[in-house]
């Protein structure tokens, strides 16, 4: 019987010699491999004459299969920034191991002779693709000039835009700027015949002077407009300034600011104390233990004596086990007879 040889393609252990390759299912698999990478050689031929230059992206760094070598390939050629779609493939193919891996491999599955030449790149091929590559690379740089241009002029329309938009804005504010002061608008002035004076008898100052006297706000008496006169839409809901409480025109604290005040000058602690936080962690510790445990129950606090331990024949006393218990038996004898010395 023939030695065990492993086929690669077929991924099995055969016992038949040269005559495994001859197989229909060998000739199959053989088709099948030859048929996956057969694509991806034809896409990387059309790219010889006319190679394309991209900006890099992590799909680049995809592997092909090439059952001819038996190792993975990158697909494309990457620097930098900068890919040439199926450039890695292509040098692979043109490259001198390949040729050799490839005759090998044709050699050794019985593969169509005719077929060979698909999937190998001459060096007068590959000498075409550096030259389309170079040209490319140009091409590239020059659209990349191009829209560096154009991002370049659209920003400078946007900042002339805003400038035109904020020059238009402050063109109008410089022009009335010199006339406030010298008359109020009139949409400030009252139709019933009062003065907008009347209307704001309290000044700044005397705010200022009245936040420190918050409890009797001395305010003038506001003269009441007739919010009910025809053409009027507005609803007079009347005063709502109560005596004695503070507001914020007249400069007394916010109720908020007050309540961080109580706050703060109590002394309480927050949250339970160092001490507390260790007898919970005791606790959760006991918790996981078995409840029906020897001690469970057991006060630690409790006091106990130096005679707890019970006496068992002085067991742990020196010498031999039955000295031990006749000594016992002897004590516990004149123990038993003092009560009745003391009867009679």
């Amino acid at each position: 019987m023939a030695p065990p040889q492993r086929c690669p393609l077929c991924r099995r252990t055969f016992f038949c010699g040269r005559g495994h390759v001859y197989s229909h299912k060998h000739q199959r698999q053989l088709k099948g491999a030859l048929e996956r990478f057969l694509p991806q050689v034809e896409a990387a031929r059309r790219a010889v004459r006319a190679a394309q230059v991209e900006r890099y992206v992590p799909e680049h760094d995809r592997c092909c299969w090439c059952p001819c070598c038996g190792c993975e390939v990158r697909k494309h050629l990457s620097h930098g920034n900068l890919t040439v779609l199926h450039g890695g493939l292509l040098e692979h193919l043109a490259s001198p191991e390949h040729k050799k891996a490839t005759n090998k491999f044709w050699w050794e599955n019985k593969a169509n002779a005719q077929m060979k030449e698909k999937f190998l790149i001459s060096p007068q091929d590959y000498a075409r693709f550096k030259k389309s590559m170079v040209k490319g690379l140009d091409s590239y740089e020059e659209k990349e000039d191009e829209v560096i241009k154009e991002m370049a002029a659209q920003i400078r329309e946007v900042e002339q835009s805003r400038q035109e938009v904020v020059r238009s804005v402050l063109e109008p504010q410089a022009e009335s700027d010199p006339e406030e002061g010298s008359s109020a608008p009139e949409s400030w002035k009252v139709t019933n015949g009062t003065s907008s004076a009347s209307l704001a008898p309290l000044s700044f100052s005397h705010v200022a002077s009245g936040s420190q006297q918050v409890p009797h706000l001395a305010l003038q008496p506001v003269a009441e407009l007739d919010w009910m006169e025809t053409g009027q839409r507005l609803t007079f809901i009347g005063h709502q300034d109560r005596p004695g409480v503070g507001n914020i025109h007249s400069g007394a604290t916010p109720p908020w600011m007050i309540q961080e005040e109580e706050h703060s000058s109590g002394s309480l602690p927050i949250g339970p104390s160092y001490e507390e936080f260790l007898k919970e962690k005791e606790k959760q510790k006991l918790k996981k233990l078995p409840p029906d445990r020897v001690g469970a129950n057991f006060d630690h606090s409790s006091s106990t004596s130096a005679g707890w331990l019970p006496s068992f024949g002085r067991v742990w006393n020196n010498g031999r086990r039955w000295q031990s218990r006749h000594q016992f038996k002897t004590e516990a004898a004149t123990r038993s007879k003092q009560p009745h010395k003391g009867k009679s």
